[in-house]
């Protein structure tokens, strides 16, 4: 999500023309206006309470402050401090000027006549299952924890009185634990239950990507199992059509089968404690060329896939209840070349094209984001050719070698959980951290961050994740750092090809070249062709008020037809 920094700046150039001594003119650099950022544009405080608003001034020296609410001045500090009486909602508007310019910005205030504490955690389905011998620190979020106090129980017993609990499983067995978090205004609760098991009994997980895998004669794929949890000393043993090929503690198989035609690979993981197996087919297609399609006349022609991560953005406009709803909503903003976005960590969007964009060496690709300096939400690339004909994104994924890339965490993963309305959106990693994509009402108030055409109470993301560039450079003064090349939604100064510095947030873009298609293990893929495209937000991070990074795509178009 970008808010410009600058928002309400104002300049005035200075009509003083200063000669060199050449004698030629040069007009000077004109001075920034002041500018004001806020880390809220709405607060919320209890009636007969005061709150104290706190803006980020620059360029602000000799300034004078005005405050003003309903048109009547009510402080002349650069702070406000705020209370009421009365129930009811109030906008204070703060104007800074001075001899350069003047800026202005208005603060929503609600008075509430309560505000009882809010919960957001996230509890597995089915709750959470623990190796004994182990420990594990409980960490939920709450709102509105002014004079508020905890409690922690289990199975009835209090246990702790702190917000943060550590636990440690030192007995088998089922356990209830139940977290509240009380103010003045009332209390809030939430029950989960904690089961304590031996390495036998921890429940074993494991997913694929797919149960049919797609790939050209003549190149190889591989095979990851994903969300593997609880393996322990697992082997992994793969049988392709009945003849064992690997056998190992790794969980892949890079499967390089020529022969063209469906074949049958079978797993079996085995452990200690027990052995579990999947079937799955390897469809060897044709070679490369077989299915590639000459013409098309549009830069693009089809969204198949809208699966953002939850964000500020997400379900704020529009109503889907479906992904062919999603999709649909999606593919007419960028129609009229209107941002659709992606919203946090790990989503995406797929689009294709009406015919195959060929790789020439240089640019092939144009994607359409709204990044400017020290405002990049990157998104990496990824390419496909439809290598068994069907016309569906269904086959092998190719990512685009960005200029970062070599830094990159690679098969990573983000699982969100379905909040409660108007609440952030929790999630984990697949390296065992989390957090949460915060609900900022003063943006967007929707009852829900989290896709409303998801019907699972969590969904899990998949892909490479950068290492974020995202600071705060001053007191609620946050960047998010451009990247060298490569990504979407990223002001490069190498391939949006242009020397406009687009402060003002509009279009602009960003080139790809189809040849630095890579495969898995970071090897040319040598891809004379793409058919289809898919986008997606590479950095997991949030800039205090502006909320999460999210890359926007606004359109994409084969480049080769500009050229």
């Amino acid at each position: 999500m970008k808010y410009s920094l600058l928002n309400g700046f104002a300049a005035i150039l200075f009509a003083l023309v200063i000669v060199s001594c050449g004698g030629k003119p040069v007009n000077p650099t004109p001075k920034p206006g002041p500018s004001i950022s806020l880390e809220s544009q709405a607060v919320t405080v209890k009636i007969g309470k005061s709150i104290t608003i706190t803006p980020t001034y620059s360029n602000a020296d000799g300034a004078s402050f005005i405050w003003t609410i309903e048109g009547k001045v009510v402080s002349t500090s650069p702070n406000l401090t705020f209370s009421s009486n009365t129930v009811g909602i109030y906008y204070a508007k703060i104007t800074v000027t001075n001899s350069i310019g003047s800026a202005s910005r208005e603060v929503k205030i609600t008075v509430a006549e309560k505000l009882p504490p809010v919960i957001g955690f996230a509890v597995p389905q089915g709750g959470f299952s623990i190796l004994k011998g182990s420990e594990y620190e409980f960490s939920p979020e709450v709102a509105n924890t002014d004079g508020a106090t905890y409690s922690w129980t289990i199975d009835g017993t209090e246990v702790s009185t702190s917000k943060t609990y550590k636990y440690k499983a030192s007995q088998t067995g089922t356990h209830t634990f139940k977290f509240t978090a009380k103010n003045e205004d009332g209390q809030a609760s939430i029950s989960f239950t904690v089961k304590v098991l031996e390495e036998k009994d921890m429940p074993f997980k494991w997913n694929f990507e797919s149960d049919t895998y797609n790939y050209s004669t003549g190149r190889s794929i591989r095979i990851l199992i994903r969300d593997l949890e609880n393996a322990f000393d697992a082997t992994f043993t793969w049988t392709l059509d009945g003849t064992k090929v690997k056998e190992s503690a790794e969980p892949y198989y890079v499967c390089n089968e020529a022969t063209v035609g469906v074949h049958t690979l079978s797993v079996t993981m085995k452990n200690s404690f027990r052995s579990q197996s999947k079937t799955l087919k390897v469809n060897v297609c044709p070679p490369e060329g077989t299915y590639k399609r000459i013409g098309g006349k549009a830069p693009w022609n089809k969204i198949y896939e809208y699966m953002p991560a939850p964000g500020q953005f997400i379900n704020a406009d529009f109503t889907a209840n479906t992904m062919e709803e999603a999709c649909a909503w999606a593919q007419k903003r960028m129609e009229a070349k209107t941002f659709v976005s992606l919203g946090a960590w790990g989503g995406y969007l797929v689009a294709g094209f009406d015919h195959s964009v060929e790789n020439d060496g240089g640019y092939n690709i144009a994607i359409t984001g709204n990044a400017f300096h020290n405002s990049s939400e990157p998104g990496i690339v990824w390419v496909m050719q439809d290598e068994n004909g069907n016309g569906l994104p269904d086959d092998t994924w190719y990512e685009l070698k960005g200029s970062d890339y070599a830094y990159e965490t690679k098969d990573y993963a983000i699982t969100y959980y379905k909040p409660n309305a108007k609440s952030s959106v929790m999630w984990t990693s697949s390296d065992g951290k989390s957090g949460s994509v915060d609900y900022l009402a003063a943006y967007h108030s929707q009852d829900f961050y989290y896709p409303n055409w998801v019907k699972t109470s969590s969904y899990t993301l998949y892909g490479s994740k950068l290492i974020s560039k995202t600071k705060e450079v001053s007191k609620d003064n946050w960047i998010n750092q451009d990247f060298d090349w490569g990504y979407a939604d990223n002001f490069s100064t190498i391939d949006r090809l242009s020397s406009n510095d687009n402060s003002s947030g509009g279009a602009l873009d960003n080139h790809f070249k189809i040849s630095d298609a890579v495969t898995w293990d970071g090897q040319p893929a040598n891809l004379q062709y793409i058919d289809f495209i898919k986008i997606q937000t590479s950095v997991c991070a949030k800039a205090g008020w502006i909320g999460e990074l999210s890359t926007e795509i606004l359109f994409i178009s084969d480049y080769n037809m500009s050229k």
